[in-house]
C-alpha cells in the first residue's frame, strides 16, 4: 500500500502550504522528513499554545521529525546529509529567504544534481507582488476567489484555509509528476508554484465563464444554476439538496415534500424560470422543512431518488453509516493525545484503502534515529 516507499522527502516547511504537499506524499508511503527550528519547531505548532496544536496535527501526519539550524555548521551538515539521500525538497519561503538558510536550489543541488527541488511562494519568484507576504486569505482575495465565498451583504471572511490547501495539494501533483519524469530521464527539476497561480488555477470556472460569456459570478451565481438548497430542519439540523437539471429531480423534490401543486406554478414549472425565482423557491420550502424532522426529510428525499445530504457539522460527518463502511476515520496510539484520529488519505488501490497512520511527531522525536542513520550511511 505504501506506493512512494522507496521515495524520501525533505521538508522544510511551515503552516500548511509546504506541509500539505509532504503530507499528501506521505500520505502515499514517502519517508518524509521534517526538518525544523530547534526549541519551537514549525510556527503552526503554537497556534494554540503549546508545540501540538490541532493546526499543526492537520498537515503532518506520517512524517518523521528533526530539529536543526541550518545556521549552525554542525546541523547544516546534517541537513545537506539528508539531502545527499533524498528525491525531493519542498520549502515555502519567501523568494530568497531558502538561500539564507542554506537551503536553495544551487547548494541543494551540489549535494544531489537530481534533486526535485519544490518552491513554494505566495506571488510567484518574481514581478512587482513577488516580496509581499501571503497567507491564505491573501491568495483567496488576489486570485478572485474570496468573492465567491463571501456574503454579498455584511461581508466577512468564512470557510477553512482553501488558498493553503489547494495549493499544497497543486504542489504534490507536480512532485509526482517531476518523479515520474526522473525515472525515464534521470534529471532532477525545479518546481516554482505560488499561491496566486494555483488558486487562480482553482478558480478556473469563474474565469471561464468571464473570459466566454462576460459574466462576473458571485456567491450564488453557482447554487442558483445547479439548482442547490440549504434547510434548517425542525430539529435545527440542516439539509443539502442539490437538484441540477434532470427534471425527474424537480419532479421527486415536489413529491417527497407534499408540494406536487408548485408543477403548475409558473415560477418553478421548467428549470430556467427555477433559476430565476430562487429567493422564492426558499422562502416557500423554508417552512416546509421546518416541519419535520431531518431524518425523515432525508427518507423521504432517499426514496424519491433526489440527490441530498444531511449538512453535517465534524461531530458527524464520520458516523454516518456510508463514512464508517469506507473506514474514513482512523486512529493510532499517540504520545501527545493517548489516540490520534483523523480522516485516511482517500485513494484505494487495487481495491484497499491505507489505514495505517503515524500520529504527527512531535519536535525533534527522530531527531537522533535519523542522526544515526546517517553515521550509518556514512560508516558503510
Amino acid at each position: 500500500m505504501k506506493i512512494l516507499k522507496n521515495i524520501r522527502v525533505i521538508e522544510l516547511g511551515t503552516y500548511i502550504t509546504g506541509p500539505a504537499a509532504g503530507m499528501h506524499l506521505a500520505d502515499l508511503g514517502a519517508d518524509v522528513i521534517k526538518v525544523e527550528r530547534p526549541g519551537t519547531g514549525d510556527p503552526f505548532r503554537a497556534f494554540k499554545g503549546g508545540l501540538y496544536s490541532p493546526h499543526y496535527q492537520t498537515y503532518n501526519r506520517n512524517k518523521r521529525s528533526i530539529a536543526l539550524d541550518t545556521k549552525d555548521a554542525a546541523d547544516l551538515a546534517v541537513f545537506h546529509g539528508l539531502i545527499a539521500d533524498a528525491d525531493v525538497f519542498i520549502q515555502n519561503f519567501r523568494p530568497g529567504v531558502a538561500e539564507k538558510l542554506g537551503a536553495g536550489e544551487d547548494d541543494l543541488r551540489a549535494v544531489r544534481p537530481d534533486l526535485i527541488y519544490c518552491a513554494i511562494s505566495g506571488f510567484g519568484t518574481s514581478g512587482p507582488a513577488r516580496d509581499r507576504p501571503a497567507f491564505d486569505t491573501v491568495a483567496q482575495a488576489a486570485s478572485g476567489y474570496l468573492r465567491l465565498l463571501t456574503p454579498p451583504t455584511n461581508p466577512r471572511v468564512i470557510g477553512p484555509a482553501i488558498a493553503d490547501a489547494v495549493t499544497g495539494q497543486y504542489a504534490a501533483m507536480a512532485i509526482l509528476a517531476a518523479l515520474l519524469e526522473r525515472s525515464n530521464s534521470g534529471d532532477g527539476r525545479r518546481i516554482d508554484i505560488s499561491m496566486l497561480e494555483a488558486m487562480s488555477h482553482f478558480n478556473l470556472d469563474s474565469f471561464t465563464h468571464y473570459y466566454s460569456v462576460g459574466e462576473v459570478m458571485g456567491p450564488l451565481s453557482r447554487p442558483v444554476v445547479s439548482q442547490s438548497y440549504t434547510f434548517e430542519c425542525a430539529d435545527k439540523k440542516w439539509i443539502a439538496i442539490h437538484m441540477s437539471s434532470p427534471n425527474k429531480f424537480w419532479e421527486g423534490f415536489i413529491g417527497a415534500t407534499g408540494q406536487q401543486h408548485l408543477a403548475d406554478d409558473p415560477r418553478f414549472a421548467e428549470r430556467l424560470e427555477r433559476i430565476k425565482h430562487q429567493d422564492d423557491m426558499i422562502a416557500h420550502f423554508t417552512p416546509v422543512f421546518a416541519s419535520k424532522p431531518r431524518a425523515d426529510w432525508c427518507d423521504a428525499l432517499l426514496a424519491a431518488e433526489v440527490p441530498h445530504a444531511p449538512a453535517y457539522d465534524a461531530d458527524e460527518a464520520l458516523e454516518d453509516p456510508q463514512a464508517q463502511h469506507l473506514n474514513l476515520k482512523i486512529s493510532a496510539p499517540s504520545r501527545e493525545l493517548g489516540t490520534y484520529t483523523t480522516v485516511r488519505a482517500p485513494y484505494n488501490f487495487d481495491g484497499k484503502a491505507e489505514l495505517d497512520v503515524q500520529p504527527p511527531p512531535v519536535l525533534d522525536e527522530h531527531g537522533d534515529v535519523i542522526r544515526a542513520e546517517l553515521a550509518r550511511r556514512k560508516a558503510g
